[in-house]
């Protein structure tokens, strides 16, 4: 399922960030526009005080010129990525994994 990020609080978001400038929602796409986003999440139960993860993920896709942003849930981190590089994506995730760099 596609996602996107908007401006304000959504009944539908599956995230949503309060900041200064107010709040922004991950969104299932449906009939929106914009930055299309797939989530790919880390199949690998994550500890909050887990130290390096974010940023071993975040430089394996860098490598590969894929944008990503992270958000770490109490069991999972998921990974939204631009929608025409998902498949990318998630082969560079599986292929850290595999490498025991997750």
């Amino acid at each position: 399922m596609p996602y996107c990020f908007v401006a304000g609080r959504h009944e539908d978001a599956i995230v949503i960030v309060v900041e200064a400038e107010g709040p922004s929602s991950i969104v299932p796409a449906t009939g929106r526009t914009g930055l299309l986003l797939r989530r790919i999440t880390l199949d690998v139960s994550t500890d909050l005080e887990l130290v390096g993860l974010t940023a071993k993920v975040a430089s394996a896709l860098a490598a590969e010129s894929i944008p990503a942003n992270v958000v770490a849930g109490l069991h999972h981190d998921h990974i939204f990525v631009p929608e025409p590089l998902a498949d990318r994506a998630l082969a560079v995730l599986q292929n850290l994994a595999s490498g025991s760099g997750l």
